[in-house]
């Protein structure tokens, strides 16, 4: 599974961002995929996730009600609707992709997003 993400770029507070994530390979093994994001001098940390019938999904409560995660299978990908975004929520973002069967996961290579104050 090969994973790329992209969508990232500098915004305004208050601003809204897409982050897409398309994923290749054996996609059908797929069970859970993932946002994450690191900023500087920071731990990597769990934004949203979603299961692989895309009924469910988890938030990390700062961004609850802000960030939405959602997946087209059909088109492999995987989206972060990023809105009233915040200085804080500057970082770069990673793609994650969990394949239970095999117990492997898989990240991508990340994209930057920066909110300017």
């Amino acid at each position: 599974v090969q994973l790329v993400e992209s969508g990232g770029g500098l915004v305004q507070a208050g601003g809204s961002l897409r982050l897409s994530c398309v994923a290749s390979g054996s996609t059908f093994t797929i069970n859970v995929m993932s946002w994450y994001r690191q900023a500087p001098g920071k731990q990597r940390e769990l934004v949203a996730s979603i299961a692989s019938g895309g009924g469910s999904t988890n938030y990390a409560d700062s961004v609850k009600g802000r960030f939405t995660i959602s997946r087209d299978n059909g088109k492999n990908t995987v989206y972060l609707q990023m809105h009233s975004l915040k200085p804080e929520d500057t970082a770069v973002y990673y793609c994650k992709a969990i394949v239970i069967a095999t117990a492997k996961t898989y990240w991508g290579q990340g994209t930057q997003v920066t909110v300017s104050s």
